[in-house]
């Protein structure tokens, strides 16, 4: 730890979780928790970690947030900053950000989300990752910033955590239909022509969610999108590789749940996006991709 170094918890020992720890132990002093921890790694005990920490970097699934924000909440110092790099929605379709507000917003903790193209794997192998931040103050931003600094992990800071928090969410549902056109080669045109479709619709479902006009086409939503459908590494992508061959069992990830979840507590009128339908009919029944991939692109262009 560096004589500048801050204490840092890391909540999570996923892929992110060892990602945020590439990222930060050469600078700071790190403390790791997870609920179940994985063979041979040492547990910490929170309430022990938690009143230390300067930093509390939330590596976990949405549906967990609520829960584990609640037990730390009354630990934390006045000054702790709170991060989350959640990408999804909990079962009540509520975003890391409405999550933490509810929480910490009540208990005056400050708090932040990181969202932007940050694969695990690059991360963690020395790559350049680039993210836009949000935060509940701007004052803490820079605080946030300099707690990445000398990382390979960039920051543009950002004041619309609805437009954000909603591109970085609906992209992953966006890049299932890349990892099909892909899986059935397609080609790049198509790619192309996917980008452009996704993009606009998502900029009109993101703007009546409540986020600023062409939010989406920042590091959150174009640039998630991009690295994510087009990256061998992605989750999502190979789910859509996958339902292109007909696959079912064990369809699962952040953008499967999100389409549930808008569908459950009706948070748009998902019915009025031609793409995002599409995709939705096609994780569910996926016997015929090609044929109503092509179908769509005509109808679309006519």
């Amino acid at each position: 730890m560096t004589t500048s170094g801050k204490s840092v918890l890391i909540l999570g020992y996923g892929e992110m979780g060892h990602a945020m720890q590439a990222l930060l132990d050469d600078h700071h002093d790190l403390r790791i928790w997870d609920k179940f921890p994985p063979a041979g790694m040492k547990n910490i005990v929170l309430a022990d970690a938690a009143p230390q920490a300067d930093f509390v970097i939330f590596c976990l699934p949405v549906n967990p947030h609520r829960e584990v924000a609640e037990m730390v909440a009354s630990l934390l110092k006045p000054d702790c900053i709170c991060i989350s790099i959640a990408k999804g929605l909990n079962e009540a379709g509520q975003t890391a950000a409405q999550i933490f507000s509810g929480v910490f917003g009540a208990a005056d903790i400050h708090y932040a989300l990181l969202y932007g193209p940050m694969i695990s794997e690059e991360l963690r192998a020395g790559c350049y990752g680039f993210s836009q931040l949000v935060c509940s103050a701007q004052k803490i931003c820079s605080r946030v910033q300099d707690l990445f600094s000398g990382s390979s992990l960039l920051i543009k800071p950002c004041d619309d955590v609805s437009g954000v928090s909603w591109s970085v969410i609906l992209k992953n549902v966006y890049a299932m239909v890349f990892g099909m056109a892909d899986e059935l080669r397609l080609g790049d045109n198509m790619r192309g022509f996917l980008m452009t479709t996704s993009l606009s619709e998502l900029d009109a479902i993101v703007g009546g969610m409540g986020g600023d006009a062409g939010s989406p086409y920042g590091l959150a939503g174009l640039g998630d999108l991009t690295a994510t459908a087009t990256s061998l590494s992605s989750h999502h992508h190979e789910l859509g590789r996958r339902l292109a061959r007909g696959e079912t069992e064990n369809i699962s990830g952040e953008g499967v749940h999100t389409l549930q979840m808008v569908e459950q507590h009706d948070l748009f009128e998902w019915r009025s996006y031609p793409l995002f339908s599409l995709i939705k009919r096609l994780v569910a029944q996926p016997q015929s991709v090609e044929r109503e991939l092509l179908e769509f692109a005509r109808r679309k262009l006519q």
